[in-house]
């Protein structure tokens, strides 16, 4: 768990400097957090189906995940990449599409339900189209 030594009355802009110093795996495990509480928070006020899928939609691939996925990019664009790990980076990346089409799919179908587009929907829980 995460710990961070704040005062007892914290603004948001010192809240994030706190959050900009977190050493990367911290930042990651704050963010996942972070993301649950919001789609909580916002599963509030909406359905039970809508509340379900806000909390699948909130799903992140794991850390190590993200980061064997980064190293293994970081070593083939520097050359270095064996033939294993060149194996090892096209099982991930399949892993990580599969991940985010599914997630896709639920976006889909909370925007059916609320009767926006899926553009409208991300907008909405400011969810940012890759790059």
């Amino acid at each position: 768990m995460l710990s961070i030594q704040v005062q007892a009355q914290v603004s948001s802009e010192q809240l994030l400097k706190a959050v900009e110093n977190m050493p990367r795996g911290e930042f990651e495990e704050f963010i996942a957090h972070l993301l649950k509480l919001r789609a909580q928070r916002l599963a509030t006020s909406v359905s039970k189906t809508e509340s379900e899928l806000l909390v699948k939609i909130n799903q992140a691939i794991t850390i190590a995940l993200q980061n064997r996925f980064n190293e293994l990019v970081t070593k083939r664009v520097a050359l270095t990449l064996t033939q294993q790990e060149y194996t090892e980076l096209l099982q991930l990346t399949d892993e990580i599409e599969n991940i985010d089409a599914v997630r896709v799919g639920y976006l889909g179908e909370l925007a059916c339900l609320r009767h926006v587009s899926l553009t409208q929907l991300m907008a909405d829980l400011g969810i940012k189209n890759p790059a």
